[in-house]
């Protein structure tokens, strides 16, 4: 099954976390959804809206040097 990807880097919070959830609807259950966004508090409070909302979200990759984004993996429950 191939991941859908969404980059949200720049995206002022709580409008990251919408983007998020309108993109995970377009899922299916089951399915991943691969998101960047900038590193702290947005990564942070997306991470946990998406929990709450009771999906996996798994912290893939760290931005490299100079960069400071993270990705996740997002599993839709």
């Amino acid at each position: 099954m191939e991941e859908a990807h969404l980059d949200l880097r720049g995206t002022p919070c709580p409008l990251n976390y919408v983007r998020a959830r309108l993109a995970l609807e377009k899922v299916p259950e089951g399915g991943h959804l691969l998101l960047d966004l900038d590193a702290g508090e947005p990564e942070q409070m997306v991470a946990e809206g998406l929990r709450g909302d009771g999906h996996d979200v798994e912290l893939i990759k760290v931005g490299e040097a100079g960069s400071a984004g993270v990705r996740l993996r997002i599993r839709r429950g």
